[in-house]
């Protein structure tokens, strides 16, 4: 059969026009065996072969799909329609380049601006979650420092940390007026964190919601010019192996939605961290069961969470990093060595005259814990023999050496502070090592170990190598990094930092009458780069050892480290 003039069709039927004015048949006009031919349907005979086809066939066959065309709309299903492709550069269509990204930031910020007038209430429902979040971020950040905190949604995070200044930035003006309500005292800017250049510096940058960020790496490059040698960026994220309990949690409405995020692991922040030219420290994990039950969540939250490899589960990371350091040369800064000294008469000259000049100029600052053998008068005495050498003696209080250390710190004028023991174990020819640690280095707090190369056995007695290398384990977990001997007199640090571990000092728990321990623990607190520096360890040629009664000395250790650990593992 093919299409033809149906001359006695009944009036009411419907008639198609098909070639060449033929009219098509009806369904049932058409053999069930060839219903599926689209010959039948287009009302053109079957092409058997390519002869058939001519140029008047196809152009009628054009016509007859223009013709068709609202037919055909008709037959689809309403539940799945056809898409036609959006015109080129309409909001619509599928962007690339650049454009894409834009579109993304776009999507976010209007998603924030319809859940903006909530937010607060989400917050309140989450109300433990966020408690874990904020005594983490209290345990990171010194209070009345200059913040920046980018996307800082309510400002809740800044009246947390008590900024000396605050500034927030968000992506939407509705989430800004929903902040300046909140939290007025604080300085509010709306910009996408990618465009956004910074003139100011600060001693903390927040990042949060880095999963929302389109561009990450710009935003870290950006971040740049806002930062100084101490500032610290920290970077609060998801743990990305939550991502199917948090995709639920949206699912069931005890989460705020969210847009599409990156789900950037640990290992996918640092790899941007250090191509944006900023170098990791530490990662700090929380929240290992963020709803709360009484006790349980405590124990979970604030034990269990601290056990090392357990922790990696948390659902809180926040990620601390520093401005990759450039080197400093030595000849611009000023050194200050202070030589803590009791009874030391005989080490005095040594001292002066093995320790060589350090960097632009170097001051030799003797603390006589009121010795009785003549220490102070030796002091004395080099001042006249070496004018030329900047000498200086300061009375210690005649406690212990840790206080008597202090007193020093607290004379220094220098830009770095450097600590000799006046036994000269450690031989001043070495200082060098330590200055160029942390000039050029990249090391903000030197620490000296006696453990790496050989050490006289009339130099440390067995029970106090036993002991060194077992607080050196104990202090490598609670401070997070390793750290080979604990309590060598040995130590350089920058004055300005000494000023922000000053306050920590006696907050311990008890007291430590070498220093060692507080100066680590207030590096570690502070986030500083810590790096050991191996030194010779030789036996004391005048004196004897102050290091005497070691298992009393063991004891107090050990309170330092229960301490530590409240402060450095549970406060969190």
């Amino acid at each position: 059969m093919r299409c033809h003039s149906d001359p006695e069709r009944s009036e009411g039927e419907e008639s198609r026009p098909g070639l060449s004015g033929a009219v098509c048949p009806t369904q049932s006009e058409i053999p069930r065996s060839a219903r599926n031919d689209i010959s039948w349907l287009l009302g053109v005979p079957r092409l058997t072969n390519m002869s058939d086809c001519s140029v008047n066939s196809v152009v009628s066959v054009v016509s007859v799909f223009v013709v068709l065309e609202p037919d055909l709309r008709s037959m689809q299903s309403p539940a799945s329609p056809i898409k036609m492709p959006p015109a080129f550069g309409s909001d619509s269509a599928p962007a690339w380049g650049p454009r894409a990204l834009e579109l993304q930031n776009e999507r976010n910020r209007q998603h924030q601006s319809r859940w903006a007038g909530t937010r607060a209430k989400w917050i309140r429902r989450n109300r433990y979650y966020y408690e874990c979040l904020k005594r983490l971020l209290r345990h990171l950040v010194e209070p009345g420092k200059r913040i920046l905190n980018i996307r800082c949604q309510t400002g809740f995070f800044l009246d947390a940390l008590q900024p000396s200044y605050g500034v927030g930035l968000e992506i939407s003006p509705e989430m800004i007026a929903v902040a300046r309500e909140a939290n007025p005292r604080f300085t509010y800017v709306e910009a996408f964190p990618e465009d956004r250049a910074w003139q100011e510096k600060f001693d903390y940058i927040l990042l949060c919601d880095v999963g929302d960020i389109a561009d990450v790496q710009k935003t870290l490059l950006r971040l740049q010019s806002a930062c100084e040698r101490h500032t610290r960026l920290l970077i609060y994220t998801y743990n990305h192996l939550w991502e199917p309990l948090i995709a639920l949690a949206q699912r069931l409405h005890v989460k705020i939605p969210q847009t599409e995020q990156n789900w950037l692991s640990e290992h996918d922040l640092i790899g941007l961290l250090t191509l944006s030219g900023f170098e990791w420290l530490k990662t700090y994990r929380s929240a290992l069961f963020p709803k709360y039950i009484p006790l349980f969540s405590a124990f979970m939250n604030r034990v269990v969470a601290k056990l090392p490899w357990i922790g990696r589960l948390c659902m809180i990371e926040v990620l601390v990093a520093r401005v990759a350091p450039k080197p400093v040369n030595p000849l611009e800064v000023s050194i200050s060595v202070i030589v803590p000294c009791k009874d030391e008469r005989g080490n005095v000259e040594s001292a002066v005259t093995r320790t060589p000049e350090l960097g632009r100029s170097t001051e030799l600052i003797f603390c006589d814990d009121q010795s009785t053998d003549g220490t102070a008068d030796e002091v004395l005495r080099m001042q006249q023999l070496h004018p030329d050498r900047s000498i200086r003696l300061v009375n210690g209080p005649g406690i212990c050496k840790s206080k008597n250390v202090w007193k020093g710190f607290e004379a220094a004028q220098g830009d770095i502070l450097l600590i000799l023991d006046a036994d000269l174990t450690v031989m001043p020819e070495e200082l060098p090592y330590f200055i160029a640690a942390i000039t050029r280095g990249g090391a903000e707090f030197v620490n000296g170990s006696r453990l790496v190369y050989p050490i006289p056995k009339a130099a440390m007695k067995g029970a106090n190598v036993f002991g060194n290398k077992f607080f050196s384990l104990v202090f490598s977990y609670l401070l997070g990094q390793r750290i080979k001997d604990t309590l060598c007199g040995t130590k350089v640090l920058w004055r300005s930092d000494w000023e922000r571990i000053r306050p920590m000092i006696g907050t311990w728990g008890t007291v430590d009458r070498w220093g060692d321990y507080e100066l680590l623990f207030g590096a570690a607190k502070l986030n500083l780069r810590i790096l050991d520096q191996p030194v010779h360890y030789q036996e004391r040629i005048f004196g004897a050892t102050k290091m005497t009664k070691v298992f009393k000395h063991g004891l107090t250790m050990l309170r330092m480290c229960y301490h530590g650990f409240l402060k450095l593992k549970v406060d969190y």
